[in-house]
């Protein structure tokens, strides 16, 4: 008698395989969860049971980094082997400015409207442990991710994409949510030191940012379209602009009896910082409400053209908070109810790109494709394909 073997029963994945292609993109679901918070607080408007849901967005945001940071922290045990890989990857390793923005941003939505239900002095603790790490992991990235792109990633002109910029602007979110602990630290020099070292972190985001925008600029002019998946990715170019306004206006709020002037007395507005902050804010917001309208228009291209969804979508919910508090910013500044209806309308967009975002990515994670490791190469030829001239392959 012949005995056939019986196959053995499918044993359960291991908890550690499941985020072996947990990458740290994943921190723009916090950092968009977040700024959902940040963003509804500093609206010009106050509207009934808004504030209530802010909190309960930032307590999300907070729930959602904590999983996060264990899930990443598995990573690294578990697979160092993809860990690295992701390091050495072009198209990985800027995201790891992601990491630093989702510290930052949940330790100042804390102050914010976390308050409301951790209390003041738990918020102010929880904001400054967060500030400063993600402080020191975004000033990291930033010289990190360029030195590897430099050295080992050996990159060209041609495969600039917006996803470059994360690293650079992790410090300009440093620099617009530390004065919202200057306030909290003693009058003198520990004040006015954290309020100069955001000034560095803004001068050193924005010289770095304008270094290189233009090779971003210049593949999107020559090179075409960029591909599919990484189209969201041209909304990340609001980020710098919008959070850069914001900052402007956070140091002209903050810098009375804080900075000195050449006369003693304070920087106020609008003499000082205020003036400056009007002065650079409106300009800066008009390119970002350009650059909106031609991100809309290459998302608009890329969904007839197919394009499904991807993780990038959450580039349309960071950036694009960050416009809101920036227009809020000039609309303190200013008085101008065209600036508030501004930030307004952006924080419907952004509520709207929150939703579908998530729910796409609950989805993804239920079904298990957002996890899933990428497709093994086929092992024969592929079919040939008929490409008319439309560029549709057949």
């Amino acid at each position: 008698m012949v005995t056939v073997a019986q196959p053995l029963p499918a044993l359960p994945r291991p908890r550690a395989d499941a985020v072996r292609h947990l990458g740290p993109n994943w921190y723009a679901t916090v950092m968009g969860t977040a700024i959902v918070a940040t963003a509804g607080v500093a609206l010009p408007v106050r509207v009934p049971g808004l504030r209530p849901l802010c909190a309960a967005f930032w307590a999300l945001s907070l729930v959602l980094l904590a999983a996060l940071l264990a899930a990443r922290a598995l990573h690294w045990r578990h697979h160092r082997d993809q860990a690295r890989a992701h390091l050495l990857d072009p198209a990985t390793a800027p995201f790891y400015g992601c990491l630093a923005m989702a510290l930052l941003a949940v330790g100042g939505g804390a102050l914010t409207v976390g308050r409301d239900w951790v209390g003041v002095g738990l918020a102010v603790a929880l904001d400054a442990v967060l500030f400063t790490v993600g402080t020191l992991v975004a000033l990291t990235a930033a010289v990190a991710v360029p030195y590897l792109m430099a050295v080992r990633h050996r990159v060209t002109a041609a495969q600039a994409t917006p996803v470059w910029l994360l690293p650079l602007v992790a410090p300009m979110v440093s620099a617009a949510l530390g004065p919202l602990l200057v306030p909290y630290l003693p009058a003198g020099q520990p004040r006015q030191t954290l309020l100069y070292a955001c000034f560095a972190l803004f001068g050193l985001s924005l010289l770095a940012t304008l270094v290189m925008l233009p090779l971003v600029f210049g593949r999107l002019v020559t090179g075409g379209p960029l591909p599919l998946a990484l189209t969201p990715t041209l909304f990340l170019v609001l980020g710098p602009l919008g959070q850069s306004t914001t900052a402007a206006g956070k140091f002209a709020e903050v810098a009375p009896g804080v900075v000195a002037g050449p006369d003693g007395s304070g920087l106020a507005a609008p003499g000082g910082l205020g003036a400056l902050a009007v002065l650079y804010g409106v300009p800066v917001m008009g390119f970002a409400l350009l650059w909106l309208c031609l991100a809309t228009a290459h998302v608009v291209r890329a969904r007839r053209h197919g394009m499904g969804f991807a993780m990038t979508w959450w580039a349309f919910t960071f950036p694009v908070g960050t416009c809101v508090t920036g227009a809020a910013a000039l609309a303190r500044h200013t008085g101008l109810a065209a600036l508030d209806a501004l930030a307004c309308a952006l924080y419907l967009v952004l509520v709207a790109a929150w939703a579908v975002a998530a729910r796409h990515t609950v989805r993804g994670l239920l079904s298990g494709e957002l996890l899933a490791g990428p497709y093994p190469a086929p092992r024969g030829p592929l079919p040939a394909t008929v490409r008319t001239t439309s560029g549709a392959a057949r």
